[in-house]
């Protein structure tokens, strides 16, 4: 995987959060995939620093909702038509879900979109969050939120992956239970959300994970985007 595009003496200065901003800069995809038609999604990355490491800041689904209840994810949702673009719909969406204000996050970048079950367009937006946020869940969507490291999403201890056939094209599916040492409780992050989560990890710390992804690690972007459009043109196809 491509090294940052600094000295090696300029790169040893450089805080945790200045690295990784970096990093995530030159995979930005910004409006690459804005254009393309059909439903549209996103979703907020809310990285912070917590103990000397990078976090990862989640939501759990509210029981009450009809689809995924209980189900961990990333505050988001569907776009508006008052949205002017990803990170609108993000921020917007974050807000409404955990009373994150816009001026609250940093946003850093895009990353190549994933599409979802309904086979809307789904786009992470990565944003910094201060560590002293605290989350409001709007109970109507949110029961709770959680942190964890990021680095948990290349190695971690306790994850299993199997590959199933979804709309006629081979699907790898990431489970990760995560112990949280402050909650007491166990976590599940699967899907698209575990997907997602995979991705940023890589994206950051440019290592091989401790288990099998469906990209090539010498050309992160590109493989995701080209396994992005092996789904996209096969959801037109279906049209």
């Amino acid at each position: 995987m491509a090294a940052a595009e600094v000295s090696g003496e300029g790169w040893g200065r450089m805080n945790l959060k200045d690295k990784a901003k970096l990093q995530l800069k030159k995979f930005d995809i910004g409006e690459r995939f804005s254009h393309f038609p059909g439903r549209k999604a996103s979703v907020l990355l809310p990285l912070m620093i917590k103990d000397g490491e990078l976090h990862l800041l989640f939501t759990v689904r509210s029981m009450q909702l009809r689809r995924s209840p209980g189900d961990v994810c990333f505050p988001g949702g569907r776009s508006e038509p008052t949205d002017k673009d990803e990170i609108d719909t993000a921020l917007r969406e974050s807000q409404e879900e955990i009373g994150l204000h816009p001026e609250q996050a940093e946003v850093i970048c895009r990353l190549v979109p994933i599409l979802d079950k309904t086979d809307s367009l789904v786009t992470p937006v990565v944003a910094f969050i201060d560590d002293t946020f605290h989350a409001h869940p709007n109970p109507e969507e949110v029961s709770d939120t959680f942190s964890m490291p990021l680095e948990y999403f290349i190695r971690p201890s306790k994850y299993s992956g199997v590959t199933v056939p979804l709309n006629g094209l081979p699907y790898l599916v990431h489970t990760f239970e995560y112990d949280d040492p402050e909650r007491k409780r166990s976590f599940r992050i699967v899907g698209l959300t575990a997907h997602i989560a995979v991705f940023l990890a890589l994206v950051v710390f440019g290592e091989k994970p401790t288990f099998e992804v469906p990209y090539d690690l010498e050309n992160l972007n590109s493989s995701a985007v080209n396994l992005f459009m092996e789904w996209y043109n096969n959801a037109k196809s279906k049209l």
